[in-house]
C-alpha cells in the first residue's frame, strides 16, 4: 500500500494515482501500525496540531521497535524546514531498518564533474528498490571538461565530497560506481552473426548465449579500453586486457532460407582511452577507494530518467553538465547511440565573461540568476544592475546581449549534437529503423518522439522551448525515476546522473574478481594540449587565443573554446559591454 499524506494536494495531480490519499497525521499513523505500507509521500503542515514531521517520527518508533518494515518514502512539501526535519526521522528511521534487516546492500555512486563532485549513497532495499540515503557535493579542483587533470587537487575535491555524503547518509564509504565522461569516449554498433546447422534446428538457450559471447569480442585500438559488458540490461562480465560497454543487446534475429539459419546479434559499444581511464582509477586509489563499476555519464543519466515507454518510442537525454554534454538516444526498447560533446555550462560562463567584458565570477552568477536561453528580443533597453566587487565597480548589463551570448552557445551545443544523431549509418539506421526495398527512410532523429535535458545547464529558463526548436520535438526537464527519498534531492536535475549511475551499479552484477588492472603509463605524454588548472587561466589563454584570431584547433577542426559568437556571429544582436553605474 502506498500513502499520500497531504490535506490539500490530490495525489492524482503528482503522479501518485494509485496512492492512498489520507489527510491527517492521525489517520496514517492507524494505517502505518498495520504494518502494509511499502511507500510514503510526505507533506509536513496539514492544518492540524500533528505534523508530517510526527508521522516520520512515529514510523522512525515503529521501525526501531522491529513493528513495522522501513517504507519508502518521499517528501512533496514545500516547506524546507520540514521537510528537513522529516528528512532526518527518516534517515534515522532508516538505520535501525539496516539493524534489523543485515541483507540490505549500500551502493554508492560518485561523479566527478568539472563544477562540482558529487556522491550518492542509497540502500537497496529488501523489495529491490533504492533508497536515497544522502548526498554529498564539493567543488571541484583539477578537473577540466569532465577529465581529471591535476589528480592531487581532484582526489581532495573527492575527499570532500565523500566526507560530507557519510555524513548525510550515516554510512562509511570505502567502495564507488564511477561515472566517466569525456571527449575521449567514442561509441559504436557491434554485429555478429552465427550460421546454426541445417533445418530443423531449434534455436536454444545455447545457441543464444555462444552470440551474444561473440558480439562481445570486438576489436578497439590499443589505447582503448574495455570498461564493463552487459548481456541485455545486466551487466555480468569484466575483463582486464581490454575495456568496452555495451549497452543491452538491440536484438537478436533469426533469418532463415532452405540451407541454413543464421542468428543475428547487435550491440552499442562505448570505448573510453586507457590513460583517462586510468588517472580516474589512480586518483580513487590514493583516497582508498574501491572501484566497483565504471559507467559513461550518458548511460548512467538515461537508465534513471527514463521509464519502459519512453525506451520503446525514441528518446534522447542531454545531460548538460559543467564541461561536457552527454547525450543518448533510446529506441525500441534498448540504446542506439550515444556521445559525448566536450562543450557544457562553463563555455556559457566563459562566453558571457568575454562578451560582457566582466569577471568569470559575475558571469556565472549572471547566467544562474538572470540569464536565458530564449533570445527574446522584446524588451530592448533592460538592463540588470550588478553591484562591484572589490576593485570592480557597480555595473549595468544589457538582458538582450546577455540572453543573446546564452542562446547562440546552448543552440550551438544542441545543433551539433542534433547533426551527430542525424549521420548515425545507413548500415546502422537499416538494422533498426524502417526503410523501404531501394534503402531510404527516416533517420534515427527523425524517429524521436521526445527530448529530456538534466543536469545543471537543465535549469537555464528557457532551455526547454529552444530544445523543441531545435529538434521539433517536445522537451521536459527530467530527474531521477523510481527511487525514493528527499523531493529535494530525486527532483533535482543535477542529481540524475550520479542517481543513476547509483542505481544502474545496484542492478548490475560485476565481476568478484574486479574489471581492470593497472596499466603502465605512457613514458611521453600524447596529448600537447594545454592543460589549464583554473578558470581564471583558461580565460586568459583564450582571450589571447581570440586577440590572434584564431577559431580553430591544432587539428584545423572548429575550435568550441572560441566563443561562438566570436565564430558565428551574433545574429545581427549588438553585444553590449557592461558599463559603470
Amino acid at each position: 500500500m502506498q500513502l499520500w499524506l497531504d490535506d490539500i494536494r490530490d495525489p492524482k495531480d503528482h503522479g501518485r494515482s494509485g496512492a492512498v490519499w489520507v489527510k491527517t497525521a492521525g489517520e496514517a499513523i492507524a494505517i502505518l501500525r498495520q504494518g502494509k505500507v511499502s511507500f510514503i509521500s510526505f507533506d509536513h503542515d496539514l492544518g492540524t496540531e500533528l505534523d508530517g514531521h510526527d508521522v516520520a517520527t512515529e514510523i522512525e518508533r515503529l521501525v526501531h521497535d522491529g513493528k513495522i518494515p522501513m517504507p519508502g518514502w518521499a517528501v512533496h512539501s514545500a516547506n524546507p524546514v520540514g521537510e528537513a526535519e522529516i528528512a532526518a526521522a527518516m534517515r534515522s528511521a532508516l538505520r535501525f531498518s539496516s539493524k534489523n534487516a543485515p541483507g540490505c546492500q549500500i551502493h554508492v555512486g560518485l561523479e566527478i564533474g568539472t563544477t562540482k563532485i558529487c556522491v550518492c549513497v542509497a540502500e537497496e532495499m529488501k523489495d529491490s528498490s533504492l533508497m536515497i540515503l544522502g548526498i554529498g557535493e564539493a567543488p571541484s579542483h583539477g578537473i577540466r571538461k569532465g577529465e581529471i587533470i591535476d589528480p592531487d587537487s581532484a582526489a581532495e575535491s573527492i575527499r570532500l565530497a565523500i566526507r560530507e555524503a557519510e555524513a548525510s547518509s550515516g554510512k562509511a564509504i570505502k567502495r564507488v560506481s564511477v561515472a566517466v565522461t569525456g571527449s575521449h569516449l567514442g561509441s559504436f554498433t557491434s554485429t555478429t552473426r552465427l550460421i546454426l546447422p541445417k533445418k530443423p534446428h531449434e534455436i536454444t538457450a545455447d545457441d543464444i548465449a555462444t552470440v551474444e559471447a561473440m558480439v562481445r569480442k570486438v576489436t578497439l585500438p590499443s589505447d582503448q579500453i574495455l570498461l564493463q559488458a552487459i548481456d541485455g540490461d545486466q551487466a555480468h562480465q569484466h575483463r582486464c586486457d581490454q575495456m568496452s560497454y555495451e549497452i543491452g543487446l538491440t536484438g537478436i534475429d533469426e533469418k532463415s532460407d532452405v540451407k541454413e539459419t543464421l542468428l543475428e546479434a547487435d550491440c552499442h559499444i562505448i570505448h573510453g582511452k586507457k590513460s583517462r581511464i586510468q588517472r580516474t582509477l589512480d586518483c580513487l586509489e590514493s583516497l582508498q577507494l574501491e572501484v566497483v563499476n565504471i559507467i559513461p555519464s550518458s548511460v548512467g543519466c538515461t537508465s534513471i530518467a527514463l521509464n519502459r515507454t519512453d525506451l520503446l518510442h525514441g528518446v534522447m537525454v542531454i545531460d548538460l553538465g559543467g564541461g561536457a554534454t552527454d547525450y543518448g538516444v533510446s529506441f525500441r526498447g534498448t540504446f542506439r547511440f550515444s556521445g559525448v560533446l566536450a562543450v557544457g555550462g562553463d563555455h556559457i560562463t566563459s562566453d558571457i565573461s568575454i562578451g560582457l567584458r566582466v569577471p568569470i565570477a559575475t558571469a556565472e552568477m549572471l547566467k544562474v540568476t538572470s540569464g536565458s536561453a530564449s533570445a527574446d528580443m522584446d524588451s530592448p533597453g533592460c538592463t540588470i544592475s550588478i553591484l562591484g566587487r572589490g576593485k570592480y565597480p557597480d555595473q549595468e548589463i544589457d538582458r538582450i546581449s546577455l540572453d543573446t551570448l546564452i542562446h547562440l552557445r546552448v543552440r550551438e551545443i544542441f545543433e551539433k549534437i542534433r547533426d551527430k544523431v542525424a549521420s548515425f549509418g545507413q548500415t546502422d539506421q537499416k538494422k533498426y529503423l524502417d526503410f523501404d526495398e531501394n534503402g531510404t527512410g527516416a533517420s534515427l532523429i527523425e524517429w524521436l518522439n521526445k527530448v529530456v535535458l538534466t543536469g545543471g545547464g537543465a535549469k537555464l529558463e528557457g532551455i526547454t522551448e529552444l530544445a523543441e526548436e531545435i529538434f521539433k520535438v517536445p522537451a521536459t526537464i527530467g530527474h531521477a525515476r523510481n527511487v525514493s527519498g528527499s523531493n529535494r534531492i530525486i527532483k533535482n536535475p543535477e542529481f540524475t546522473t550520479v542517481i543513476g549511475v547509483t542505481k544502474y551499479a545496484m542492478e548490475s552484477t560485476p565481476s568478484s574478481s574486479g574489471f581492470v588492472c593497472c596499466h603502465k603509463r605512457p613514458d611521453k605524454k600524447t596529448d600537447p594540449k594545454k592543460e589549464f588548472h583554473t578558470n581564471e587561466e583558461y580565460l586568459l589563454a583564450l582571450q589571447k587565443e581570440r586577440d590572434r584570431g584564431k577559431n580553430t584547433s591544432r587539428s584545423g577542426e572548429e575550435d568550441l573554446d572560441v566563443p561562438t559568437f566570436m565564430r558565428k556571429g551574433t545574429d545581427g544582436v549588438e553585444i553590449k559591454h557592461a558599463e559603470k553605474i
